[in-house]
Parts: structure tokens; C-alpha cells; sequence
């Protein structure tokens, strides 16, 4: 698989000095770091290291983690290419759904009742970060009727920390890469002009990009890659609310179009809240959308 080259500009004569790339001393080193930022980097909040599945089943899971969308969240890490972590991983998430109470046990402790009520066991996940991944892992993923994504790490220089999205599917569908003609599948919305805005922006956030799935919840449809980029809520009368990942102090805000919701509580995730009331405000949404889609 190519590598990404990173370069850090020579001031003193204008030049370029190439950042070597390096893989952790131990794997202990990823784990720790990402548990230690795991919201930030995979948008999963964080609730357990190294935890056991007892006696008879005799496992260990790295991390246990809640998505953004409420779903549980199996982190498995290698340090360089192992192939065994996907059925890694998918072994312990069959564990995982018999032991449902349990996990819900979990994240009443760590997130609070509220959390635990409202877990998203039609998509659990895997997320594998490893060194790399071979031909193999990445046919796995297609062939797997189960949410995983395979993300590969790296370290630059003294101060840099890469990660980055090489595969991924989901229980769905089997492939997050969905063409435009699966729009269609949209969730039903009433057949009004805000329904077909809702539909038409279904359409543009899935053909963002390879990578792309829906998670339906109760208030809100989420669109994530490994984490959540936007989120849209049901129509509106006159609009359609979606919310982005973008920073919103990157943005030039306008009245009736963009709002800041930094602190404020909505349904979904993301800061910057568009209106969109027709097909021309999502025209002029592109750009921001791309922008959410290539932070996640």
C-alpha cells in the first residue's frame, strides 16, 4: 500500500526536509495514546481497556467504546500487520452481543443511565488500527456482514500521530462505498418539497466519497466515515436542519443559513447548524460539506 510522504518546510534555504515515518516501539504505545484521545480521534467515547470476557471464553478485549450515535465499539490494535485482527475482532464481537446486559452495565457506570438506555445494538462495530493491512484484510472487510473499519497508524517525527481509513464496511450493506442510484433507499420522508430536499441531500452526502454510511436514529440520520460528519434532521416545514463537523469559526456565518451551536443542545453531532430551505442553499452548501467530510 503507498505510504503518505510528509514534508516540513526548510526555512533557513527554502528547501523541503521529508518527515520519516515510523511504527510504534510497542502496540502498547498506539493503545494508550488513542484511549487517551479516542473521542477526538475515532469519535468514540472511551470505557474500557483490556477487558476480560471471563473465564470460559478466555479473552481480552483492547478497548470497549460508545460511537457517537450510541452504538458499542470493539478497538483492536497491532502494531504492524497481523492477520488475525479482523477475526480478532469479530470474535469478540460475537461475544459481545450474548453479553448485551453486561455491556449496558458498562456504560451505565461510565456514561450514566441515560446512555445505557439507549444503546444501538442493530450496528455494533470493529475497529481495527494497525500497522497495515494486507490484500487479504481488505477482501475480508467486503466479504464480513459486519460494521468494521480497518485504520492504519503512524508516527511523525517527534510531535505527529496519522491515522487513517484504508477499508471499511458495514453490517448493512457490506460496502460504505454506496453509488448514487442507492439514494433511492433513503429514509421515506413525506412527498413535499422539504422531503424532496431531505432526499436530495441524502444523495450528495453519500456520494461524498468512498466511505460513506447512514446510521438511522429515532431524531436524527447520521453520516459517518469512522466518525460522524453530518447529521440531518427530519424536515422541517420550511427547512431542513443539518448539522456539520466543520469549525464553525472557519466559516463566515450568515444570518438564516449558518449558525454557530457550539454549547448549544441538538439533536446529532457537529457545531455548525445549516438551514437548508431548497435545492439552491444546498448548491451553496458544498464546499462545507466537503469540509466536515474530509475532517472525519
Amino acid at each position: 500500500m503507498a505510504e503518505l510522504r510528509l514534508f516540513r518546510t526548510d526555512t533557513s534555504n527554502g528547501g523541503v526536509v521529508e518527515v520519516v515515518p515510523r511504527l510504534a516501539v510497542v502496540e502498547a504505545d498506539v493503545q494508550g495514546l488513542v484511549e487517551a484521545h479516542m473521542e477526538t480521534m475515532l469519535g468514540v467515547r472511551f470505557l474500557a481497556s483490556e477487558y476480560s470476557t471471563g473465564p470460559l471464553h478466555g479473552g481480552r478485549i483492547d478497548s470497549l467504546g460508545l460511537d457517537e450515535n450510541g452504538a458499542p465499539v470493539i478497538v483492536e490494535f497491532k502494531r504492524g500487520t497481523d492477520a488475525g485482527v479482523i477475526h480478532q475482532g469479530l470474535f469478540y464481537l460475537a461475544w459481545l452481543m450474548d453479553h448485551r446486559a453486561e455491556f449496558e452495565h458498562l456504560v451505565r457506570d461510565r456514561l450514566g443511565v441515560t446512555a445505557a438506555a439507549q444503546v444501538l445494538w442493530s450496528s455494533p462495530r470493529v475497529i481495527c488500527i494497525a500497522g497495515d493491512f494486507t490484500r487479504y484484510d481488505m477482501h475480508a472487510v467486503r466479504e464480513h456482514r459486519r460494521s468494521i473499519d480497518l485504520v492504519r497508524y503512524r508516527y511523525f517525527g517527534p510531535g505527529h500521530f496519522a491515522l487513517e481509513e484504508v477499508a471499511s464496511a458495514t453490517a448493512s450493506t457490506g460496502s460504505r462505498a454506496r453509488p448514487r442510484a442507492a439514494a433511492a433507499a433513503a429514509p421515506r420522508a413525506a412527498p413535499t418539497a422539504m422531503g424532496e430536499l431531505a432526499r436530495a441531500v441524502d444523495e450528495v452526502l453519500l456520494g461524498l466519497g468512498g466511505g460513506v454510511t447512514r446510521i438511522q436514529r429515532k431524531h436524527y440520520a447520521a453520516y459517518q466515515r469512522v466518525q460522524n460528519f453530518a447529521c440531518v434532521c427530519p424536515p422541517q416545514q420550511t427547512k431542513l436542519l443539518v448539522y456539520l463537523k466543520a469549525d464553525p469559526h472557519q466559516v463566515d456565518l450568515a444570518e438564516g443559513y449558518t449558525r454557530d451551536v457550539t454549547g448549544i443542545g441538538h439533536h446529532g453531532t457537529g457545531d455548525l447548524e445549516l438551514q437548508l430551505r431548497s435545492e439552491a442553499d444546498l448548491e451553496r452548501a458544498q464546499d462545507l460539506l466537503q469540509l466536515s467530510y474530509a475532517a472525519a
